[in-house]
């Protein structure tokens, strides 16, 4: 069952919905990286979850469907199949962000490189 074309937005707009106002559309977003914890710990945006794909499918029902989701992976790929996965599993605010870590660390948005701080990748309290 097909639900059309991924929905993605740029590595920029991902981060500009994370920063952005609690008026504006897309406010809150939760980034979500899907890469597996080696990936993370070499490169790595700021205020990110990590929840692996190896992981994903036992735990992906912790993630919040009150919020807008940016899914993101190294190029891309793996990220637009969670994003439809979750899409097709009910969740209505989930964009896959285009490029990946590749295209955001090529726009010049803010990365962490080496071993993550304790908690950093940990889901937010509710």
């Amino acid at each position: 069952m097909s639900h059309g074309p991924i929905p993605s937005i740029a590595p920029v707009e991902a981060e500009r919905r994370r920063r952005a106002d609690p008026t504006e559309a897309g406010a809150g977003t939760l980034v979500v990286d899907v890469r597996e914890p080696v990936e993370f710990a070499g490169l790595r945006a700021e205020e990110v979850v990590l929840l692996p794909v190896s992981r994903f499918v036992p735990a992906y029902e912790s993630l919040p469907r009150d919020r807008p989701l940016a899914i993101v992976c190294q190029s891309g790929g793996r990220s637009a199949q969670v994003t439809a996965f979750l899409l097709a599993n009910g969740w209505t605010d989930v964009v896959n962000v285009a490029g990946g870590m590749i295209a955001w660390e090529r726009a010049g948005l803010p990365v962490r490189r080496g071993t993550p701080e304790p908690g950093e990748g940990d889901l937010p309290a509710p």
